[in-house]
C-alpha cells in the first residue's frame, strides 16, 4: 500500500477512536520525594526514580539488580535527558530509547506503554463514615498521583448518588461484581479495579480485587497514609498485569496477522495495541488488514484483547490437506493451520 493512502487512512481514523486501552503520558517521567536540594538527596532520589521507572518497565521488584545493569546503577544519569526540583520533589525525565536499549541488553521483558485502562472504584471507610472516591472530588488526585507513579492508566466513576448505592463494601468484594460490571459500562475501560479502605488506629488498610476479562487478582495492602496506600496498591496491581503484556527477548516470532472488520474509527487504536511488535501494515483489503508482527502468541492475544478483539478460527487451506483414512470419500479433506498465522476481528 502506498504512504499516502496509509496516511490519508490514518488521520480520518484519528476523528472517532475508540475508548479502549490507553498510552501512558508521562511514562518515562519519574518524580520523587526529597528532603532538601543538596546533592546527597538529590542522588538519593535519583537511584530511586531510577528504580521506580524499572520497575514501571519490567513489573519487576527486582529487575534493577541484573547484572547486566550494573552501569546503570552506579551511574542513572547515563539514560537522563533532564532533571530539576518541583517543590518537594525531583523531577526526572529519562531518554526513552536509551532505557529500553539498555534494559534489552540486559535481557530484560519491558511492558510498553499502552496499557490497560483501569476503571478504580475505591471506597474509603473511616470513624467518621464512607466516601467513594469520584473523578471531580479533591481525594481523586491521590489516586491519580499513584496511578501514574507506576505506570498505570487510571479512571475513576462519577460518584454519583446512584453509583454511591451500588458502590458498597459488599458489591466490591462480591466474587463477581455483576452490579459493579453494569455501573461501570458506561466507563469503556479494559479493568476493573474494587478497592475497599478502612482507616483504623491510625493507618489503612486495603482489600482490592482486579477483573481483567474473566480472570480475576486479589490482594491486601496497609500503609501509614492514604497516599501511601493508594501507591502500595497501584504497585500491587501493576505487578500483577506486567507479566500479560511483556515483550521478552528472544520470545518473539515472526508472524502474520490478519485483522477482520477493521474501519477507519479502529485503525489508529489498532496501530497503537500494535506498536510494542514493529508492526509492518502489508495489505488492505475492504476491512481486511494484514500485519507483519514480530511477537508470542500469547503476547499478542493479550494485547489485542485491550481492543475487543476476537481471535477466530483460521480458514482452511485446500494446499495442506490432511490425511484422514475413515472419512475418505465421505468428506472434504481437513487442513492443517499455518502456525505463522493468526487472525481477530472485532
Amino acid at each position: 500500500m502506498r504512504l499516502s493512502v496509509r496516511l490519508m487512512f490514518f488521520c480520518l481514523s484519528l476523528l472517532s477512536l475508540p475508548a479502549l486501552a490507553a498510552p501512558v503520558a508521562g511514562l518515562y517521567q519519574v518524580r520523587e520525594a526529597v528532603a532538601d536540594q543538596q546533592p546527597e538527596s538529590r542522588d538519593a532520589a535519583m537511584q530511586k526514580a531510577l528504580q521506580t521507572l524499572v520497575q514501571r518497565l519490567t513489573g519487576d521488584a527486582k529487575a534493577l539488580q541484573s547484572a547486566g545493569l550494573e552501569g546503570l546503577r552506579k551511574d542513572p544519569q547515563q539514560i537522563v535527558s533532564q532533571y530539576g526540583f518541583e517543590g518537594d520533589a525531583l523531577v526526572v525525565e529519562f531518554d526513552p530509547a536509551s532505557t529500553d536499549r539498555q534494559l534489552r541488553q540486559a535481557g530484560l521483558a519491558l511492558w510498553g506503554a499502552n496499557r490497560p485502562a483501569i476503571l478504580t472504584w475505591w471506597l474509603n471507610e473511616s470513624p467518621e463514615g464512607s466516601q467513594l472516591i469520584g473523578e471531580s472530588q479533591s481525594a481523586a488526585a491521590g489516586l491519580r498521583d499513584a496511578a501514574q507513579h507506576r505506570g498505570l492508566p487510571l479512571r475513576l466513576p462519577l460518584a454519583d448518588l446512584s453509583e454511591q448505592l451500588v458502590a458498597t463494601g459488599d458489591a466490591l468484594m462480591a466474587n463477581d461484581p455483576q452490579a459493579l460490571r453494569e455501573a461501570s459500562e458506561r466507563y469503556g475501560a479494559d479493568a476493573l479495579l474494587a478497592v475497599q479502605a478502612t482507616e483504623s488506629g491510625g493507618s489503612w488498610q486495603a482489600t482490592w480485587r482486579l477483573w481483567l476479562g474473566d480472570e480475576r487478582e486479589q490482594g491486601k495492602a496497609e500503609a501509614a497514609d492514604q497516599a501511601a496506600l493508594a501507591d502500595a496498591v497501584m504497585l500491587a496491581v501493576a505487578e500483577r498485569l506486567a507479566p500479560r503484556f511483556l515483550v521478552k527477548p528472544g520470545a518473539a516470532q515472526s508472524l502474520t496477522l490478519v485483522i477482520e472488520g477493521a474501519d477507519l474509527g479502529r485503525f489508529a487504536a489498532l496501530e497503537r495495541l500494535l506498536e510494542p511488535f514493529a508492526a509492518r501494515l502489508q495489505e488492505i483489503d475492504g476491512q481486511r488488514l494484514v500485519y507483519q508482527v514480530s511477537a508470542s502468541p500469547e503476547q499478542l492475544r493479550a494485547q489485542l484483547a485491550l481492543g475487543q478483539l476476537q481471535e477466530v478460527t483460521e480458514p482452511l487451506d485446500a494446499s495442506e490437506p490432511v490425511d484422514n483414512p475413515e472419512s475418505a470419500g465421505e468428506q472434504a479433506p481437513q487442513v492443517k493451520p499455518r502456525s505463522d498465522e493468526m487472525r481477530f476481528r472485532w
